[in-house]
């Protein structure tokens, strides 16, 4: 085996299939296809990250796979720093991500034997990726491609020249959604309420000419980026509103719904559902349908679409429902729900957000400002819990400057190494936002909760007491603490990437807690 012909075959059967990113670990396995690489990058062919942590770079990829909308191959070398990858791979499954798992192995014979830096590496994605080579790839999922390398090998004088980047062309499968149609046209008696989820940037103008057409009620996520353009069909404290006085349709644009009511449909059998998603996946264990597809073209494909209207009369309390949730912000000003609207309202200048699991995009949904439109949100939204969040969000914002990212402070503890990065990327007006509420604060709103014993709360909830401010000298980065509303007045960016540290007051927001619960019934 010639381990610098195969790294050389390997970068050119890359450009071939138009893979032209890459973030690499390194390691003694991989040396060879990283020195092909450099020449590579030396001709102008590609784009090359660097990072020393598999897990975070494996999201950071998944992350420039949402930003181009092209593969993104994570070269890692070979033992347990594949494994590392899984998180992201499952990851870029549910978001049908064309994110490429490139591991160098070392030769087969040495698997089942237990030597130093070999285990299994063939199939440990399965069944959350394609296993098999470029040609065969369908380009709309993730990729697992492993390659055998020797340890030692010897460079030629390949510079690459005369090779070139082809177009990343992805298979399109048919569409039928002639049953869709027929279901939209049906039973508008009914009730049918749209609900929006994290879209494409090329399926956001479609989705939002088909809600205006349909003139049904809607629940935006943020991550639709429709969530304040579409605010004359919104439905306030939609949760609520729906679970207590269910429709007899919903119809599902884009991915999954982090809304509660979403989850209560499994429970809800009498409410007929619709998905219409990138990756055909429904999304609910229970029986509904679902076409798999882009949104600009599914919704092309529909044709002229009936108006729906508001059968329910969902809406005519939109407005004071609005007005409410207002007033309890204005009560409790130094509540987290507070504050997160005071930050949405300097976050919504940016030019790009994340949002992270749980609590953030929840409250985000929830309570952010409504008047200014921000049309470029993105969050994980499959499978991942906390894992990954900011390494996604530097990945996909990496070239962009005045990005914000939201996420609370487990999430940011648990992906300590994602910062590495800094140095490689835009920093410009870039601000970290970690909303520090001691600990995993999400869990403390479930009913079930409150049955438990004071032991398995702790476990369930995770305190914490971790002084963020040195993550903030650690990776290089300003540090600001917000306890206050008015300590926003100190908040301003500059060219290094800002910590801003969100303390809410606890009693505030418990008594904003309460309220919101009594408003509830």
């Amino acid at each position: 085996m010639n381990s610098w012909n195969t790294a050389v075959d390997v970068v050119k059967n890359c450009l071939k299939a138009g893979i032209g990113e890459f973030v690499v670990c390194a390691g003694a396995r991989n040396a060879a296809l990283l020195e092909a690489l450099a020449r590579a990058e030396a001709a102008g062919l590609v784009r090359v990250w660097r990072h020393f942590e598999e897990r975070s770079a494996g999201f950071f990829a998944l992350g420039r796979t949402m930003e181009t909308g092209k593969p993104c191959a994570v070269i890692t070398t070979s033992g347990t720093a594949v494994a590392e990858l899984l998180p992201a791979m499952i990851e870029a499954h549910y978001q049908a991500r064309p994110l490429v798992a490139l591991t160098a192995d070392r030769p087969a014979a040495y698997r089942g034997t237990g030597a130093p830096q070999t285990i299994e590496q063939p199939g440990i994605f399965d069944p959350h990726a394609f296993e098999g080579t470029l040609a065969q790839w369908p380009g709309n999922g993730p990729l697992h491609w492993n390659v055998e390398f020797e340890e030692a090998f010897e460079a030629s004088e390949e510079l690459f020249t005369g090779e070139v980047l082809a177009e990343f062309l992805p298979a399109k499968e048919p569409l039928n959604v002639a049953a869709l149609a027929r279901w939209l046209r049906e039973e508008h008696y009914k009730g049918i309420v749209v609900l929006v989820g994290g879209l494409e940037p090329d399926e956001r103008e479609e989705v939002f000419h088909f809600c205006q057409d349909l003139g049904a009620p809607v629940v935006a996520e943020a991550t639709s980026g429709l969530r304040e353009a579409l605010q004359s069909l919104a439905i306030h404290d939609a949760d609520r509103v729906l679970k207590s006085r269910p429709p007899g349709k919903i119809l599902r644009l884009g991915e999954v719904p982090s809304g509660r009511f979403w989850r209560d449909l499994e429970e809800l059998p009498q409410v007929s559902v619709w998905s219409a998603c990138r990756n055909g996946l429904p999304g609910l264990a229970r029986t509904s349908s679902v076409v798999r597809g882009p949104l600009d073209r599914v919704i092309k494909a529909l044709g002229p679409i009936e108006l729906a209207d508001d059968a329910l009369d969902y809406l005519a309390g939109a407005g004071s429902r609005a007005v409410k949730i207002d007033e309890l912000l204005e009560i409790f000003p130094d509540s987290e729900p507070a504050l997160l609207r005071t930050l949405s309202n300097y976050a919504a200048i940016g030019s790009g957000l994340f949002l992270g699991n749980s609590m953030p995009i929840r409250e985000w949904n929830l309570f952010a400002q409504w008047l200014r439109p921000v049309p470029s949100v993105r969050a994980n939204r499959g499978a991942n819990g906390i894992d990954g969040q900011v390494s996604t969000w530097l990945g996909w914002s990496a070239e962009v400057s005045e990005t914000w990212a939201v996420v609370g402070d487990l999430t940011a503890l648990y992906d300590l190494a994602a910062p590495f990065v800094l140095d490689q990327i835009n920093n410009s007006g870039r601000v970290l936002t970690v909303i520090n509420n001691g600990g995993g604060k999400i869990f403390e709103r479930l009913p079930r909760l409150q049955s438990m014993s004071p032991r398995a709360i702790e476990w369930m909830t995770n305190p914490q007491s971790a002084d963020l401010s040195g993550l903030a000298t650690l990776w290089g980065m300003k540090h600001l603490r917000i306890r206050t509303v008015d300590d926003f007045d100190l908040f301003e960016v500059g060219e290094k990437t800002l910590l801003l540290e969100i303390v809410p007051d606890a009693k505030q927001t418990a008594c904003f807690w309460a309220a919101w619960d009594q408003m509830q019934r």
